[in-house]
């Protein structure tokens, strides 16, 4: 394997690592315009403004923490059975629009990475805030490639709290020294610095801090 040498030094430690964790949306499928288009509709049901922008705020954190901070960009407070009633109809809405998704909307070189890194031994998990991951990962085809899948419904403990993480390190019986991260956000990146892991990002260096290696894509690492 080769990569770009702005990475330079990443595949000596990928091929080291016991377990490769890999968050889900941005990283192994780009479900995010959904998330926008479903927060979007529920913020305009009730009145309130949600621009992209504002969308950013979101990336990596769960659905209850997102409605958060819909709320005070509006400076609006809520019940809590209201908020669990909007939670409830912006899943709904996602949930629509990801029935579509199908093999080919996998991110490139994604599935190339994970067929090579199980046929060398090393492990493969998803650790992402979603509910939504096993649907999705069905609809691309690629559960079997992943030992373990923890999400939304494995723990409550979200981003940057590194449990997401570290219960399938634990699972797999693997020191998290072991572990390398594959992330498209900052409180994902904060996590993994959290449990002592290695940090990929996927994106710019200029908005997501603290990674030690930086990727536009998973494609950059050529087989």
């Amino acid at each position: 394997m080769e990569i770009n040498k702005q990475t330079n030094g990443l595949v000596p430690e990928l091929l080291a690592c016991k377990l490769a964790i890999f968050d889900l949306d941005g990283v192994i499928v780009d479900t995010a315009h959904y998330h926008f288009l479903a927060w979007q509709q529920m913020a305009e049901s009730i009145g309130l403004n949600f621009t992209k922008q504002d969308n950013e705020r979101l990336k990596g954190v769960s659905r209850s923490r997102s409605l958060d901070i819909i709320l005070e960009i509006n400076n609006t407070q809520l019940t809590a059975q209201k908020k669990e009633e909007l939670q409830e109809q912006k899943n709904n809405r996602y949930i629509q629009y990801i029935k579509t998704i199908q093999p080919q909307d996998i991110l490139p070189g994604a599935k190339e990475l994970l067929v090579y890194l199980r046929s060398v031994g090393i492990k493969t998990a998803i650790g992402s805030a979603s509910k939504n991951a096993p649907m999705v990962l069905d609809g691309l085809g690629i559960t079997h490639l992943f030992d373990e899948i923890v999400d939304g419904n494995t723990t409550q403990r979200a981003k940057p709290d590194p449990a997401v993480f570290t219960i399938s390190a634990d699972r797999l019986k693997i020191p998290y020294n072991q572990c390398i991260v594959f992330e498209d956000a900052q409180a994902g990146i904060d996590a993994a610095l959290a449990a002592k892991m290695t940090a990929v990002a996927i994106g710019d260096s200029t908005i997501l801090q603290g990674a030690k290696y930086y990727l536009t894509t998973l494609a950059q690492i050529k087989l």
